[in-house]
């Protein structure tokens, strides 16, 4: 006896048992590849850059209590063999744990301490998110320069870059002719959590931007990964700047959709730029998640009561009829199964990971069905968008708390 035939006809049954099945034919052929892992920085013919002279950069660095992670961050920008000038402007966001001293002695130590310039920040105006008041006031003081760079590096406070990166990355903006240019930098899998759960957000990531749609200016796709963003100044002057996006909490998405409206934009993979952040715990994970998953759904009840019967339908129906189901309602629960694991296996290969851990998606899409139901409660509680002491999530009025 088995459980599905309890409750349907056979004939229903196996017309559901199909629709899994069909929802990974689709998401295997008809995705834009996308986990397939083909967009990568070193993957890009650079042979049509042409520079002939490299332009000077500013990287633009908030950082709000960031001591532990601060010193990586402004060592391996100072360390890059870029050709061109590479300045740095750090916003210290209110750290109160000496984030901007640490920074200040990190670049003496590497010999770039006039490289080096720091901006105190100010609490963000009602409407804006934190990061991207932050963002906003490092390029007022860019935009204050005599000789103000054309390209501007955004980039978190807790990432490390090997030394070749801002290179491949203004030789993939010339070559591309891109506005934007962003990298999903590596991170961090170290703990038990982080082995586990890592790896599906970024397959989740891809998943919902395919990064060769993103990359294709024919497609309205658009998307960046906020930790490594390379903009041109101009292009993003036009689109209106910052205050574009201020209210948004998924800010680079966000910013990958304004400036694609400018002209073309690329993300990739990479190997050579790592998240310093860690996660040891499922708790923090969850946390890191939460903060932002409702604001994906539009802070919608009708979208997260879809996106979680979608979950259902797409990770977890297919290892229950595989297991509990019999006949060709077991034969298509297996087929998708096997679809959906071997989609997996280039992420966890990216990471290092074992291709069997493939076969455990369907629980870890469960958790991260959890982590995002927890998000709209978060935001329900009025806690939704929580970083560091901030609440940022939009109001029922519509705008960014601000604090």
């Amino acid at each position: 006896m088995t459980l599905f035939p309890m409750s349907l006809a056979p004939m229903t049954l196996l017309a559901l048992a199909f629709v899994p099945a069909a929802i990974w034919a689709y998401l295997l052929v008809g995705r834009g590849g996308f986990w397939r892992c083909a967009e990568r920085d070193d993957r890009v013919g650079l042979a049509a850059a042409g520079l002939s002279a490299w332009p000077d950069v500013v990287a633009i660095v908030p950082a709000r209590d960031e001591a532990e992670v601060i010193a990586r961050c402004i060592g391996s920008l100072l360390r890059q063999d870029y050709p061109g000038r590479l300045s740095i402007v750090l916003v210290d966001d209110q750290s109160t744990d000496g984030t901007a001293r640490i920074a200040a002695e990190a670049a003496a130590a590497a010999g770039g301490a006039d490289r080096l310039h720091i901006v105190g920040g100010t609490e963000p105006p009602r409407g804006w998110t934190g990061k991207l008041w932050a963002m906003r006031q490092g390029l007022a003081h860019v935009d204050a320069q005599a000789s103000a760079s054309a390209l501007v590096l955004f980039t978190d406070a807790d990432i490390a870059y090997a030394p070749s990166v801002l290179r491949r990355l203004v030789a993939i903006a010339s070559a591309r002719a891109t506005v934007l240019t962003s990298l999903m930098v590596k991170l961090r899998c170290t703990s038990a959590a982080e082995r586990w759960l890592v790896p599906a957000f970024v397959f989740f990531f891809q998943m919902l931007y395919p990064f060769a749609w993103v990359n294709d200016p024919r497609r309205r796709t658009a998307a960046a990964a906020g930790g490594c963003m390379l903009v041109r100044r101009g292009a993003l002057a036009a689109a209106g700047g910052l205050e574009r996006v201020r209210d948004a909490l998924i800010d680079d998405c966000a910013l990958g959709a304004l400036m694609k409206r400018q002209g073309p934009i690329w993300l990739g993979l990479t190997e050579d730029v790592h998240s310093l952040r860690a996660y040891p715990h499922v708790a923090d994970i969850r946390r890191m998640v939460a903060r932002s998953a409702y604001a994906e759904l539009r802070y919608s009840p009708l979208r997260l009561a879809g996106a979680a019967v979608g979950m259902a339908v797409t990770y977890l129906a297919p290892p229950l009829l595989a297991l509990l189901a019999r006949g060709p309602a077991q034969a298509a629960g297996l087929l998708a199964w096997a679809m959906m694991a071997a989609s997996f296996v280039p992420t966890l290969r990216l990471y290092g990971r074992s291709r069997v851990g493939a076969l455990a998606l369907p629980s870890i899409a469960a958790a991260y069905t959890a982590f995002t139901l927890d998000s709209a409660l978060e935001h329900v509680r009025g806690r939704g968008g929580h970083w560091k002491g901030r609440f940022q999530a939009k109001t029922r009025r519509g705008e960014a708390r601000g604090t």
